[in-house]
């Protein structure tokens, strides 16, 4: 018998609010868990599963780490030579390395060939068109006066950022501690681990702002007169003006050495050494189209830059004389593109016809293409602090090089205004109230 069940029933007002109180300090949170429980609970998942786990925190990346999971579980998948003895090569080389080669080729496989569905929900009041994902989360936002975190497994919204005034947010990114917006002539910091903790910088700091990537300490703007100008988040100041372009620079690249990239709406790429001030060199486009979007692939120095005709460009940014390749991947302006940060075989693009592909970045080849099956829904309910929200379920459907796609209806196929990329998974947005998270299977 509960031995409170026997006791008297005192007439005291605070008795419900201190039973509350001890019920919730008694509850017990993920970071309660000791390291053997982990251990026990790592044991049961795959490889993907344990590097998406190891993405979650410090602790939880120690804890996989150091159990050599990553090993064990690459013993399961590769197996053993006929004779039982295992492969002397793993031996010689990091188990960082072959556990990364190896989720990399299963993300390709998933990405190129692998079934899917896609989830979709209403995320915002209004239409937004930026979409951001790191370590399991992804922020949306750029249309409406609120930025909103949601989690990319349970779609459930984490927090919510509010623009401080009426300025419209221009662009935005963020990573463990904080979001960094371009609002307006100004950039906002919004410190993630504190509660409403927002800095904003001085007013008309950035005149006709256009884009802005930024890698700690500093953030890159891109304007329309065609000039950089780079922002210290610490010092909070303008350090560097960087004259780039002719035209105004449409998208910026930022590399983890302080190498700047970026392009403009005349179809001109500058590269600039931040280190130095100075502008390293000048490419441009075979085709006469503007440059919409960049992306720099840190593993491979490679540098792809998506235009309003269609076109992919890469370029080797160690051998910046010649373009690799350069395909017609879309018959429409390519709004957004993004891979994996050590992915160096896939590219997913994304534009105004609404097709998903997947591009492979050593040939240019085109060898995914995809969008949902408007026949297909499935409709769930999540229930969450910040209110209730629909989610609709809809099968992925693979599309044929041969496949007319103007004649497939618009629902199927909105337009693509910005894309991230997670292992097996690709968060969209569309300059309307959905987000969207394709999932894929090897």
């Amino acid at each position: 018998m509960d031995p409170s069940a026997a006791a008297p029933k005192l007439r005291q007002p605070s008795t419900a609010g201190t039973a509350a109180v001890k019920s919730k300090r008694k509850k017990t949170t993920v970071e309660s868990l000791s390291h053997d429980v982990l251990c026990i609970i790592f044991s049961f998942l795959d490889l993907v599963q344990l590097i998406r786990c190891s993405a979650v925190s410090t602790s939880w990346s120690k804890a996989v780490n150091k159990l050599k999971l990553h090993q064990t579980e690459y013993f399961k998948q590769q197996h053993r030579d006929p004779n039982g003895h295992n492969d002397a090569s793993f031996s010689q080389r990091s188990l960082s390395e072959q556990a990364e080669e190896l989720a990399m080729e299963q993300h390709r496989l998933a990405l190129q060939r692998g079934p899917g569905t896609v989830f979709q929900w209403k995320g915002h009041s209004v239409g937004v068109n930026q979409c951001r994902m790191k370590m399991g989360k992804v922020l949306t936002g750029v249309g409406d006066k609120v930025m909103r975190l949601w989690s990319a497994e349970s779609f459930k919204c984490l927090d919510e950022y509010f623009l401080v005034d009426k300025a419209p947010l221009i662009d935005f990114d963020f990573d463990e501690g904080k979001v960094v917006g371009l609002v307006g002539t100004r950039i906002c910091i919004w410190n993630r681990t504190e509660t409403r903790n927002v800095f904003s910088s001085r007013e008309n700091l950035f005149t006709k702002a256009l884009c802005m990537r930024y890698v700690d300490p500093e953030a890159v703007i891109g304007c329309e007169d065609g000039k950089v100008r780079v922002f210290d988040l610490y010092s909070r100041k303008c350090s560097q003006i960087i004259k780039m372009h002719q035209g105004p620079v449409t998208c910026v690249a930022l590399t983890d050495d302080q190498l700047l990239v970026s392009g403009s709406s005349l179809g001109t790429l500058s590269l600039s050494d931040l280190s130095s001030d100075q502008r390293v060199v000048l490419l441009g486009s075979t085709f006469s189209a503007g440059i919409k979007t960049l992306c720099f692939n840190p593993s491979s120095c490679m540098l792809f830059a998506g235009t309003t005709a269609g076109n992919v460009s890469c370029w080797d940014l160690r051998i910046t004389t010649r373009t690799l390749w350069e395909t017609r991947v879309s018959p429409n302006v390519i709004y957004s593109m993004h891979h994996l940060r050590n992915d160096t075989s896939t590219l997913v693009v994304g534009g105004i016809d609404g097709v998903l592909r997947t591009v492979d970045q050593v040939t240019g080849e085109v060898i995914s293409r995809c969008i949902m099956d408007d026949s297909t829904a499935v409709v769930h309910r999540s229930t969450e602090r910040f209110g209730t929200i629909q989610i609709e379920s809809r099968k992925l459907r693979r599309l044929s090089e041969n496949d007319r796609i103007d004649l497939m209806p618009r629902t199927c196929k909105p337009q693509i205004t910005c894309l991230a990329v997670g292992m097996e998974k690709v968060v969209t947005t569309h300059n309307d109230k959905y987000i969207r998270v394709w999932k894929f299977r090897k």
